[in-house]
């Protein structure tokens, strides 16, 4: 007979932190949210390290270049989507590893009576938002200022004002001189960085992921080694499959153990053990419990994802204890509440991956419309019929098409900039960590106290038997 798992799957909301001792240095400012994105042996340093412990999803309504460009340089990651031509997706990598490319000769440069029709052409172009302003209009012509994203917006003037009108003149801009030394030009970077968490490789060039599948990784993973791409994840519903072992094998024979390729997903140890054996350098895990996901409701497949992760962070260090080796395993689905993210990772995972969340910024590929009185942008899943991802759920069979969904086409509500809201929800995660005691991520991994709620608790932990005041009431008071 099938064999029976007796414990009841739990989801995030059914548990609450409990409090230990804060200590009089347990303030934000000392807490800590580095954690490894690849697998690394004992005693060693993972080669890739994120600064915040987010990922954003493998989704055509997610991760183009523009949010891939935002959330590294707030210290995160991004897996520009793979449900799209190889061309393309490379194109998408390659923009992102331009868009702070060191110190490079500028191929984004204009003349003083250029246009705002020109800025957005070559913005197009190029896919850098800063342009150098120059009295001929090249590289090598007298720096007179510069045009980023900040000194103009489309809607509001007109695309024949001449740049001179709206650029940041060269009074304006911070530089070093000519002969400036390596170091001296970190330390003026470093001195007048408005990002410091930004996610760099060793170029300093901003870091990037990318989406792969099992069908044709052959072909797809050399064209986006070659534009750039610093780490890859296979994209699947369901990764405890021969394929994604295959697929691991033959990147790492073929190209070298140096290219990183994460896993999943998964939703129990056995399956975490396979792939971990496979060669994965971190593993994902969750099964349908995204909020445009439908496989558990088509095909009864899944697991709620905190004892997912539960179990899944019990099998990763079981492993690390006995063959020496950490790997990282990744939350993906089930987050609702920002503090969701800080339960899993209190629960053991290393990082998490969030599709909805990022969605709903400028920055994602997606429309943003006005429905009633709300602006919302769209949103569907790589499961949809619009995304036509069958490369993601295919089975080995020869057809190219779904049969069926496993997931939904929606709309999210619009919230602004990427910066703003993953900023607030960082000072969220440190004030939980604080309460807990915890100034890292590992220490919250070992010291964290969860207990389970009841639908009760759940009821009285939020506002209950009062009237609640309208803002304008608030305001007024």
């Amino acid at each position: 007979m099938a064999r029976i798992i007796e414990e009841v799957s739990h989801t995030f909301s059914e548990y609450l932190l409990v409090p230990n001792l804060t200590k009089k240095d347990d303030i934000p400012s000392n807490v800590s949210l580095k954690t490894p994105l690849v697998k690394f042996k004992q005693g060693e340093s993972p080669s890739i390290t994120l600064n915040v412990p987010f990922l954003s999803a493998v989704m055509q309504s997610v991760s183009n270049d523009t949010l891939a460009v935002a959330l590294a340089r707030s210290g995160g990651l991004s897996f520009i989507y793979c449900s799209q031509p190889i061309e393309e997706q490379a194109l998408m990598i390659s923009k992102v590893k331009k868009y702070k490319a060191g110190f490079v000769v500028s191929d984004s440069n204009l003349k003083p009576d250029s246009l705002l029709v020109d800025v957005v052409n070559l913005k197009e172009k190029t896919g850098h938002s800063t342009i150098a302003i120059t009295d001929d209009g090249t590289s090598s012509g007298k720096l007179i200022g510069i045009v980023t994203s900040r000194d103009y917006r489309v809607n509001k003037i007109s695309l024949s004002t001449k740049v001179t009108d709206f650029m940041t003149p060269i009074s304006s801009i911070i530089f070093g001189n000519e002969g400036i030394t390596l170091t001296e030009a970190n330390d003026l970077i470093w001195n007048h960085k408005e990002n410091p968490n930004e996610l760099l490789d060793k170029n300093k060039r901003l870091m990037v992921g990318a989406g792969i599948n099992t069908k044709d990784y052959k072909e797809r993973v050399p064209a986006l080694i070659q534009a750039g791409a610093d780490i890859f994840c296979i994209d699947s519903s369901d990764g405890f499959s021969e394929w994604q072992k295959e697929a691991i094998e033959y990147i790492k024979s073929n190209f070298g153990e140096h290219i990183k390729v994460g896993a999943g997903n998964v939703v129990g140890t056995d399956a975490f053990n396979y792939l971990a054996d496979a060669g994965a350098d971190f593993v994902k895990v969750g099964i349908g419990g995204g909020s445009i996901c439908i496989t558990r409701e088509q095909k009864g497949i899944g697991r709620g994802q905190a004892s997912a992760i539960i179990d899944v962070a019990e099998a990763r260090d079981k492993y690390f204890k006995e063959k020496k080796v950490y790997i990282p395993i990744c939350s993906d689905g089930g987050i609702v509440h920002d503090y969701h993210v800080t339960l899993a990772l209190a629960m053991g995972a290393d990082f998490v991956m969030m599709g909805r969340y990022f969605a709903r910024f400028d920055e994602s590929p997606t429309k943003k419309l006005k429905i009633g009185n709300n602006y919302v942008k769209e949103y569907w899943a790589e499961g949809s019929f619009r995304a036509r991802n069958w490369q993601r759920y295919d089975l080995g069979g020869e057809g190219q098409k779904l049969s069926f969904e496993e997931g939904v086409d929606s709309y999210v509500p619009y919230a602004g900039k990427l910066k703003d809201n993953l900023g607030l929800t960082i000072n969220k995660i440190k004030s939980t960590m604080c309460n807990c005691g915890c100034k890292t991520i590992e220490e919250l991994h070992n010291n964290a106290r969860l207990t389970l709620v009841s639908s009760t608790s759940i009821i009285e932990g939020g506002a209950h038997n009062v009237i609640l005041k309208n803002r304008e009431e608030s305001n007024n008071t």
